[in-house]
């Protein structure tokens, strides 16, 4: 009598997820609260390094006011999909279902408060994602495309019906982001663009910057502007050149070589305030008006030790109107160890902006950060993370049915 072998039954997953950061984890949570199997797998030692030094320890986790309008991609209208299916508002109810207190610190930036932090942040994902097989220290040897996707890892080979890339880009390398989605995306011959770093600190090389260097550690509510776009935050002088919120924001904007303008005043009226000094305190001199305003280096620098009755008016409306719109070309900037985000990415027209799907694999699925969407400094990432891992569990949930076999 013949012996009959038993075969053995493999696993297939309805999704493996590649990345166990925001996005990684915020697509596994919907994925198992709708009865999804899921397989998440981290080649570094933690979960959701980033999240964790965000905000400083206390997770600028989402934006009241978000919109595609606060996105910088190729594509401005592709982020309007996934940002009007899950709102900041369903992620606020989030926050609010695991009683983490949170506040709005400025312009609808909301902090988790008091103690925890971030972690309190990362450990609600974690409590949504019970019953996802999470496994870190996996580093990802291969990927093949049968009737499913096989990922061949140190940890073993993994099998899934649909598959789903959430590594983020190239910023903070030191937190092991690395260029991951984008080898996986030309697998799959999947345009990308060109990566580069954003929401960074820009440096200005050259002798003709070295006053640059002498204002190291001055900081000022300020503006930046490039072309028809501008914010109003605080700028810092650095040793390297400028920073601070308002200059990592018109970052996203700039390539080396654009030209770019500073307003060191944006709610005064430099010109009628000089003019009105003049004739009110002739006497005073003109670094000491402009300390009134400016911080007092700032001021010693752009003004001088004459008394500003000395001062034609043409040459005070002069000044005043160099320092309302500054001209600075970029050099360049601090690159991704410095990046708070990548700029660029997957090509927008690569996807399907209703379920980040690729339009060319049937199955496989980019989302967060390795996407051509960047958001503004403020919490906008983080809310691009969780409506894209959103729409991606949606699509799986109502199209793609358990396949254990």
């Amino acid at each position: 009598m013949p012996i009959k072998t038993l075969k053995l039954k493999t696993k297939i997953y309805d999704a493996i997820i590649i990345g166990a950061g925001a996005a990684g984890l915020f697509c596994a949570s919907q994925l198992v609260k709708n009865g999804k199997s899921v397989i998440l797998l981290e080649h570094s030692d933690k979960v959701g390094a980033k999240i964790l030094i965000s905000g400083g320890g206390r997770c600028n986790f989402t934006n009241l006011k978000v919109t595609h309008e606060n996105f910088v991609s190729q594509n401005s209208q592709f982020a309007r999909s996934a940002l009007s299916q899950y709102t900041s508002q369903d992620f606020i109810k989030l926050v609010e279902k695991h009683n983490i207190p949170y506040y709005e610190k400025t312009l609808g930036q909301l902090f988790v408060d008091g103690t925890g932090g971030a972690k309190r942040i990362l450990q609600m994902l974690l409590d949504e994602c019970d019953g996802a097989n999470i496994k870190t220290d996996c580093e990802i040897l291969e990927i093949k495309k049968h009737d499913d996707f096989e990922v061949a890892t140190s940890l073993g080979n993994f099998f899934g019906k649909n598959l789903i890339i959430a590594t983020g880009g190239k910023s903070i390398p030191k937190m092991g982001a690395t260029g991951f989605a984008y080898k996986i995306a030309q697998q799959f011959g999947i345009d990308i663009i060109e990566p580069s770093p954003a929401l960074v600190p820009l440096v200005f090389t050259g002798d003709k910057f070295d006053w640059m260097k002498e204002l190291a550690g001055v900081s000022f509510d300020g503006r930046a502007k490039f072309g028809k776009t501008s914010f109003d935050e605080a700028i810092l002088f650095t040793h390297k050149g400028l920073s601070g919120p308002a200059i990592l924001q018109i970052s996203s904007y700039l390539n080396a070589g654009d030209i770019f303008q500073i307003d060191f005043a944006p709610k005064h009226d430099l010109a009628a305030f000089l003019i009105d000094a003049k004739a009110k305190q002739p006497n005073v001199k003109l670094s000491k008006i402009l300390s009134e305003i400016l911080p007092s280096r700032l001021a010693s620098y752009f003004g001088n030790e004459e008394i500003i009755s000395k001062a034609k008016d043409a040459q005070l409306r002069e000044l005043a109107q160099k320092l309302h719109n500054f001209p600075l070309p970029v050099s360049g900037t601090e690159g991704f160890a410095k990046a708070e985000v990548t700029k660029g990415g997957i090509s927008t027209n690569e996807l399907n902006q209703k379920s980040m799907e690729a339009k060319k694999q049937k199955g496989l699925f980019f989302i967060g950060e390795c996407v051509d969407i960047t958001g503004w400094l403020g919490g906008y990432n983080f809310a691009w993370s969780w409506s894209s891992a959103f729409v991606c569990a949606k699509e799986i949930v109502n199209n793609y049915a358990n396949n254990d076999i």
